[in-house]
């Protein structure tokens, strides 16, 4: 096999289907705690929601870490590399809006795992949401600003 990079390798087998749910899931770049500033996680709390309302995907569940975020989606149309393409592009140039730094923000390419219909979605949903919890952030969920889940 030639030696591909990782963002091309994560492609490999990569197949979006509409109405399938899926957990996504990207780093920053260098893995810089930019979110740690929580105006600069609602960027991109914002574009999940732009997503939604332009009918992209329906979020199900989703939390803006400081350094990556966890988005489970049910995919309604395009694929899965426009919509994260979109979202990374959109948040980038809203933070450097903001801060007004001409900044790279996220590392090339993402993760994404479909999910099988008979998977226990809350169960997932409540896995991504208590990321802030296992890490330390915080001692309680409603502690941690930069979650949302639809079943909450």
């Amino acid at each position: 096999m030639p030696d591909l990079s990782a963002s091309h390798r994560l492609r490999i087998g990569r197949y979006a289907e509409p109405d399938r749910i899926y957990l996504l899931t990207t780093n920053t770049l260098r893995r810089q705690p930019v979110f740690s500033d929580f105006i600069l996680g609602r960027l991109v709390v914002s574009q999940f929601r732009a997503a939604e309302e332009e009918g992209f995907a329906n979020s199900l569940a989703w939390v803006v870490m400081p350094d990556h975020f966890h988005w489970l989606i049910e995919l309604k149309r395009g694929s899965l590399g426009e919509l994260m393409q979109r979202t990374k592009s959109l948040s980038t140039k809203a933070v450097r809006r903001v801060t007004g730094r001409k900044i790279g923000l996220w590392q090339q390419g993402f993760h994404d795992r479909a999910l099988r219909k008979d998977e226990d979605l809350v169960k997932l949903a409540r896995y991504v949401v208590a990321n802030p919890l296992r890490a330390g952030l915080v001692e309680k969920l409603g502690d941690y600003p930069l979650w949302d889940a639809i079943w909450v």
